[in-house]
């Protein structure tokens, strides 16, 4: 599947500064995102992995302009055939540095599912209301006939007609993430960044909404970025999948290559770490210890102190991230 690119990060960086001492003094910076590169293909799910605190959700929410990039780039291509044939001229959209109006302008097209659907939702809004506010804020659609519109977005997510004049309240976890997602959806956009959006719901509910993205992908070509840490949801709904440690992608590759073949000792770390119920799996190294403190980075390959692989040259030298096979990358220097 060659799709062309939707969205393209190249280099990426995002600091934040660390103030300390009587006057808030910067004394030094926490690298959240430090030179991360990749891109998401039109009508497919991305998926960036890691465990808590390696960046993935500064990510999402720098690329979205929630944070402004303390480097880098973001380059945004529509997916009209008329802006498809832009793109292969080389002209997207730089989206970093943008203004407040310009981000006004573009953000219906790109939108952001939360982790909490219930902390994302205004208790005293009924949700047919909450689901269409947003078309009323760009002005998409005129008020008689807001209705109409909401009500089948809702039913494209799994919800009734009679849900419209009802409370967040009185909704269940999964019934109020589809709402969440439904919230999204209704201003058409081309791209959702969804971070972590079913790890509050239980399980049966979660294939639910699994089944929903794959639907969306499959049948509105809507592109997403999904952030999780849930490894056995992202080879499941996942078409690429990036991993990240500590500020920095350490492999990206396809779903089926890097789930069949994992080469970095963090990946098949985290791949070890889910159960399975195979007695003749063979045993994979897990990581030892805790990750290291982001605001002062160890020296050489950022993995080197949990890696039971770790040489000297690990821990003098960084690994670029080239590739091992193809379509494959990685950042090691052995794999």
């Amino acid at each position: 599947m060659n799709n062309p690119p939707l969205i393209a990060i190249s280099h990426l960086k995002k600091y934040f500064p660390l103030n300390d001492g009587l006057f808030g003094q910067t004394t030094g910076y926490l690298r959240a995102v430090d030179d991360v590169s990749f891109s998401i293909r039109q009508g497919t799910i991305f998926g960036l992995v890691g465990e808590s605190g390696s960046g993935k959700t500064t990510v999402g929410r720098t690329l979205l302009g929630l944070y402004p990039a303390s480097g880098g780039s973001v380059m945004f291509y529509g997916k009209s055939p008329a802006e498809t044939d832009r793109n292969v001229a080389g002209r997207g959209q730089e989206l970093t540095g943008m203004s407040s109006r310009q981000w006004k302008s573009l953000r219906p097209k790109m939108q952001l599912v939360f982790q909490d659907p219930y902390s994302s939702l205004n208790p005293r809004l009924r949700v047919g209301d909450a689901i269409g506010e947003a078309m009323l804020e760009h002005g998409l659609v005129a008020k008689h006939q807001l209705r109409e519109r909401v009500v089948r977005i809702m039913e494209t997510c799994g919800l009734s007609a009679h849900h419209y004049d009802r409370f967040p309240h009185e909704f269940s976890g999964g019934q109020r993430q589809r709402i969440g997602i439904a919230r999204a959806l209704i201003l058409e956009p081309d791209f959702i960044v969804e971070d972590e959006p079913i790890s509050a719901l239980d399980v049966s509910i979660q294939a639910q909404i699994i089944n929903l993205f794959a639907d969306l992908r499959d049948e509105l070509g809507v592109t997403f970025l999904f952030i999780s840490h849930d490894l056995g949801v992202v080879e499941h709904l996942c078409d690429d999948v990036a991993v990240m440690y500590l500020g920095q992608i350490v492999e990206r590759a396809s779903r089926d290559s890097l789930f069949l073949r994992p080469l970095h000792p963090y990946t098949q770390a985290l791949l070890a770490a889910v159960p399975t119920l195979d007695v003749d799996a063979p045993p994979r190294p897990v990581a030892q210890g805790e990750p290291p403190n982001p605001a002062d980075p160890p020296p050489g390959c950022r993995f080197h102190t949990r890696c039971p692989c770790a040489t000297d040259l690990c821990r003098q030298q960084s690994p670029a991230l080239r590739e091992a096979a193809p379509g494959h990358l990685v950042s090691c220097h052995y794999a």
